[in-house]
């Protein structure tokens, strides 16, 4: 049998806001979405990265094992990149993970439709930290250049199978502000089961230079990062006190 491997953008050896405890991160190559405050632009193509096999990863994930250990629920967290668009690789590398006392964790935006290698990758997920990118379709499909349907039904799945969710709201002034939308993400967000943490993100440009970089428009050019009086109010309504 053919070795399976995955284009893989970088990693990151001590991360701790990427899921529970002392996480190894992985950012795996390609996205369908355009979001327009991407900060890693780099990650779109899906011919990119560097090629690793599941053995390769998990060697490199070793290294920070005691780390791992030494916090509660540490592992290995798997973002993008959308992670889904190489769900066969992601499944082994977590199958992996497991046997080898480490948590799993998926970074996700949930964007692909949930196909049999995607349910198979979720038996193997601990916990899915989920991009919600817009609770409205039409004000998703201009941030993201897709609709959220997706993502919603992939959510919902989460929490039919009893998956643990983060749930994570990237704060965009004059995109995702909207005081009427946040409501009504938090409706949405009531009626999952399985959540057990909200974050909002305040939005920040720091992966501008990269899309300049690269000799793309930065789409969000002018855009301040959110006051703490917004970043307050959001947080207000989205997350349970």
């Amino acid at each position: 049998m053919e070795e399976i491997k995955g284009r893989i953008h970088s990693f990151e050896s001590f991360g701790a806001v990427d899921g529970p405890g002392i996480r190894y991160i992985v950012f795996m190559q390609g996205c369908p979405l355009k979001c327009k405050y991407c900060h890693n632009r780099d990650t779109w193509d899906v011919n990119g990265g560097i090629e690793y096999s599941v053995q390769d990863v998990i060697n490199k994930a070793l290294k920070c094992k005691p780390y791992m250990l030494a916090s509660e629920g540490g592992g290995i967290t798997v973002s993008g990149g959308e992670p889904l668009l190489q769900a066969k690789f992601v499944t082994e590398l977590f199958k992996e993970a497991h046997k080898n006392g480490m948590t799993t964790c998926l970074d996700t935006a949930g964007s692909l439709a949930i196909n049999d290698q995607i349910k198979e990758l979720l038996k193997h997920t601990d916990t899915v930290l989920l991009d919600i990118k817009h609770i409205d379709d039409e004000k998703a499909k201009d941030l993201t250049g897709l609709s959220n349907k997706n993502e919603l039904e992939f959510a919902k799945y989460l929490s039919d199978n009893g998956i643990d969710i983060w749930i994570r709201q990237v704060l965009v002034p004059g995109y995702t502000d909207n005081e009427e939308d946040l409501k009504k993400t938090r409706e949405f967000i009531d009626s999952l089961k399985t959540v057990k943490k909200v974050e909002v993100l305040p939005y920040h440009d720091f992966g501008k230079n990269k899309w300049i970089d690269m000799g793309f428009e930065y789409p969000l050019e002018g855009v301040k990062m959110p006051t703490k009086e917004l970043v307050k109010m959001a947080e207000e309504i989205l997350i349970k006190k």
